[in-house]
C-alpha cells in the first residue's frame, strides 16, 4: 500500500486531500484538547496521539483519493472520446474497482449503440440517396433538416438549415407547407413551378409536391416529409408530341391538298385528258414519295428525341460506317457525274463509344445532302481523323476528352452567315434549293443536330466561295 503512494504528486491539487484529513481529525481534536484542559493527560501526550491519528487517516484517505482520481481522468476521458489504457489505472479497492467496471460496461454499452445508431443512418441515409425523386425534411418552423442526393442535385448542396420560404419562390407551396405545419391538414399535394439554377442558367421547373406530417411518435426534430417529382421532363415530352403533331400537320396539308386537287380535277374536267392524267398522275406520286418521306423523318426525329437520356454503349467502327456510305451513295452521286472519297486518318480510333445506326444516319444524312446541292463534276471529300477535343457548344456542355471528328465537303454553292445559323431548325430549307426545284423535307440536319446531342458532340458548318461546305461532326471517343 504504501509503495503505491509513492505517486501522490500525480494527485491534483483540487482533490482537497489535506481537507478531508483534517476535517476527519477535527473531533479527536477537540476530546484531546479537553482531556488536556482537565489536566487528564500531558499536552505531549495530546500532541503525539493526535498525529498518530492523522497518521491513520491519511493512511486510510489517501488510497481512496488517488484511485478516485484515476477514475475522474478515466471517464473524463472517455467523455472526451479520447483512448485511456485502464493498464495504466492501478486500483485496490473493491468499491473504486466497482465503479470502474460500471463504468466500462456502460461505455461498452452506449459504444455499441453508438454504432448501431450510426450505421442504421449510414443505412437510411444510402436509401434515401437511392430515391429518384427530390425528398426533404423540415422542422416545426420550417428549416430543412436533411435532405437527399436529388434534392441536393436538384436545389444545391448547401440546401440544409435554409427555411424552405428561401428555398422554393412559389406561395402557393409555402401555403400548403405551413398549413401541414400548424396541423390545419394532415398533407397536401400541389403542382407548382421553381425557378433554380445559377448565373444563366435559370431553368423554370414544373414540380408535383406531397407534403405530410410525420407521425407523433417520431422522434427527432423532424414534423414533416415533403416528397418532390420533377414533371419538367414529361412536359417536355408533352410539348415534343404537340410539336410534333403540328409540324406534321402543317408539312402534310399542302401535299394532301394537291393530291386531293388533282383527284378531283382527274374526275370531272380532265376525266378523258389522257396527257393531264399522265401529267397529274406524276405530280401525284411525287407528292406521295414526299409525303412518306416526310412522315419517315418525322418520326426519326421523334424517336431520337425520346431517346435522349440515354447514354449510348456500344461500340461503332467510324472507318467501316464511312465506307458503307460512300458505297451506297456512290451510285446517286454517278448520276451527277460526282465522286465521293473518303481519308481516313492512321490515329482514328478502331472504335468508339457510340449508337452506330445514328451516327451511320448521321453521316447519310450529310452525305446525301453533299451529293444533292454539290455542283456537278466535283468531289466529296469524307474525312476522320482524332481530335484532341470537341469544340464547345453555346447551348449545352459537350463531353471532354479526346474525339472522333468526320468532316464532309462538297463545293456546293457558299452558305451565307444568316443561312448557316438556321440550317438545323426544323423544315428549314435554303430559298435557292426550293428555286431550283430540290426535293427535301429539311429534316435531316434536324434529325443529325438531335443524334449528335444524344452523344453530347457537336456539328460545326463552315462555307466559303473557293472551298464549298463542310460540314464536321465531332463525337466523343468515350462516353465516360
Amino acid at each position: 500500500m504504501f509503495g503505491r503512494n509513492n505517486k501522490i504528486f500525480n494527485i491534483e491539487k483540487n482533490t482537497q486531500f489535506v481537507d478531508r484529513v483534517l476535517f476527519l481529525s477535527l473531533p479527536s481534536a477537540l476530546v484531546f484538547i479537553m482531556l488536556v484542559a482537565l489536566k487528564l493527560i500531558t499536552p505531549s501526550l495530546a500532541v503525539i496521539s493526535y498525529a498518530t491519528i492523522i497518521f491513520f487517516n491519511i493512511v486510510f484517505l489517501f488510497p481512496i483519493t488517488f484511485e478516485l482520481q484515476q477514475l475522474k481522468r478515466y471517464i473524463t476521458t472517455l467523455s472526451r472520446g479520447e483512448d485511456f489504457d485502464e493498464k495504466m489505472m492501478t486500483l485496490s479497492e473493491k468499491e473504486a474497482k466497482e465503479i470502474a467496471d460500471a463504468v466500462n460496461a456502460m461505455h461498452q454499452f452506449w459504444a455499441h449503440k453508438t454504432d448501431v445508431l450510426e450505421a442504421q443512418t449510414m443505412s437510411d441515409t444510402a436509401v434515401l440517396d437511392s430515391l429518384p425523386d427530390p425528398v426533404l425534411m423540415i422542422d416545426r418552423a420550417g428549416n430543412i433538416l436533411g435532405a437527399n442526393l436529388s434534392t441536393r442535385s436538384l436545389l444545391g448542396n448547401d440546401i440544409t438549415e435554409k427555411n424552405i420560404e428561401n428555398v422554393f419562390n412559389s406561395n402557393n407551396f409555402i401555403e400548403a407547407v405551413s398549413k401541414v405545419l400548424k396541423k390545419k391538414s394532415k398533407s397536401e399535394n400541389l403542382i407548382f413551378y421553381v425557378r433554380t439554377g445559377k448565373k444563366g442558367a435559370a431553368a423554370e421547373l414544373k414540380l408535383y409536391a406531397h407534403i405530410k406530417q410525420l407521425p407523433w411518435l417520431s422522434k427527432g426534430r423532424a414534423v414533416a416529409v415533403i416528397s418532390l417529382y420533377d414533371m419538367t421532363k414529361a412536359m417536355k415530352i408533352e410539348k415534343m408530341q404537340s410539336d410534333f403533331v403540328a409540324n406534321a400537320s402543317h408539312e402534310l396539308r399542302t401535299p394532301l391538298s394537291i393530291i386531293s386537287g388533282f383527284i378531283e380535277t382527274l374526275q370531272t374536267t380532265a376525266k378523258d385528258d389522257e396527257q393531264a392524267r399522265e401529267s397529274f398522275l406524276k405530280i401525284m406520286r411525287e407528292q406521295a414519295e414526299y409525303m412518306s418521306s416526310l412522315i419517315e423523318n418525322l418520326l426519326s426525329l421523334s424517336k431520337i428525341e425520346m431517346s435522349q437520356d440515354q447514354k449510348p454503349e456500344e461500340q461503332t467502327d467510324i472507318a467501316k460506317l464511312i465506307e458503307e456510305v460512300s458505297q451506297a451513295l456512290s451510285l446517286k452521286a454517278q448520276e451527277r457525274d460526282i465522286t465521293i472519297k473518303t481519308e481516313i486518318g492512321e490515329n482514328l480510333p478502331e472504335e468508339i463509344t457510340a449508337d452506330g445506326r445514328q451516327v451511320k444516319q448521321v453521316i447519310q444524312n450529310l452525305t446525301d445532302n453533299a451529293v444533292k446541292y454539290g455542283l456537278s463534276q466535283s468531289d466529296i471529300v469524307i474525312r476522320a481523323q482524332l481530335a484532341d477535343k470537341i469544340p464547345p457548344s453555346k447551348s449545352y456542355k459537350v463531353a471532354a476528352g479526346p474525339a472522333v471528328a468526320v468532316s464532309i465537303n462538297n463545293k456546293g454553292p457558299k452558305i451565307t452567315p444568316e443561312n448557316l445559323a438556321r440550317l438545323t431548325e426544323r423544315f428549314y430549307r435554303l430559298q435557292e434549293h426550293k428555286d431550283l426545284n430540290i426535293k427535301g423535307t429539311g429534316l435531316g440536319l434536324s434529325i443529325a443536330k438531335q443524334i449528335i446531342l444524344r452523344h453530347r458532340g457537336n456539328l460545326t458548318v463552315t462555307s466559303t466561295a473557293y472551298n464549298g461546305t463542310t460540314f464536321t461532326i465531332y463525337l466523343p471517343v468515350s462516353q465516360d
